[in-house]
């Protein structure tokens, strides 16, 4: 299908709401709501309460979670074919980025409807540019497994990338996955951005194991960028005594380069020395 976005032809337009400040919205996204017949919406409190700071009080919404949005297939067609405007919201941020959307856009564009998404505020876009890693090229993961076993299992299918990963997380499960990342990449270098745009933003850089032991009942919405690169690939194709080495050439003493290497691997400083002596 060749889709023309805008040549008149009946659309759902995917709509991004703020996901902290409420001034985070684009004033096209404002006239789209405003506009708008039907808003299809992930919870119909949070997005009255948007509508209601902005004055927009004529549209009918609809809730579409990722409980029921199977069952507003053939509304959002119906209504498209009758010719109404209709928007898709989510809580915050952008409809289908780790959130509901995606069977409704589906099911828009099989049907040979227009689907035009806005450009606007998502949560991984300024934690990734905030954690100061470098935005090359990066993964947006989003939520990993909630069990651990196979949350691990999906960590070591990552272990071989090298560059920065993007993960969500909750905070009743933070300690959980940044342990299992540990265990998996490493101490690596991490970020963690909480509560983005909001009053109590904040954002945490450090080797995962630091960061561990800083944070302390943390709250809110929370993005993990974990620090993979070419550099961190290489140390483990190397042996332990060429990853000392490595450090020593750079003119480190044997005893602070053998400290280093026992840090990056995660393993007891005296297993490196036995085997960096080791005949």
């Amino acid at each position: 299908m060749h889709q023309k976005s805008y040549d008149g032809s009946n659309t759902l337009y995917v709509v991004p709401t703020p996901i902290g400040n409420m001034e985070d919205i684009t004033i096209r996204a404002i006239n789209i709501l405003k506009d708008s017949d039907i808003i299809f919406s992930e919870d119909t409190r949070e997005t009255g309460i948007l509508l209601k700071y902005y004055d927009i009080n004529g549209a009918k919404l609809i809730s579409s979670h990722k409980f029921n949005e199977n069952n507003n297939l053939e509304k959002v067609i119906d209504f498209l074919k009758e010719g109404k405007k209709v928007s898709l919201v989510s809580d915050r941020g952008t409809p289908g980025i780790s959130d509901p959307g995606y069977s409704l856009i589906r099911e828009v564009i099989a049907k040979r409807f227009n689907v035009v998404c806005l450009p606007g505020a998502t949560a991984f876009v300024p934690a990734m540019v905030m954690s100061g890693f470098s935005t090359d090229r990066f993964l947006f993961y989003g939520f990993l497994n909630s069990k651990s076993g196979k949350q691990k299992k999906e960590l070591e299918s990552l272990k071989n990338i090298t560059f920065p990963i993007i993960f969500y997380e909750s905070p009743h499960r933070l300690t959980g996955t940044l342990n299992n990342i540990k265990e998996i990449f490493g101490n690596i270098k991490i970020a963690i951005a909480r509560e983005i745009s909001k009053k109590f933003e904040e954002i945490i850089r450090g080797n995962i194991e630091d960061v561990i032991n800083e944070i302390s009942n943390i709250k809110g919405e929370i993005v993990i960028i974990v620090e993979k690169s070419e550099e961190v690939k290489n140390f483990d194709m190397l042996s332990i005594k060429e990853h000392v080495k490595l450090y020593m050439e750079d003119g480190l003493k044997t005893n602070e380069a053998i400290k280093k290497v026992a840090k990056e691997r995660n393993v007891p400083k005296g297993e490196i020395y036995n085997e960096y002596h080791k005949k």
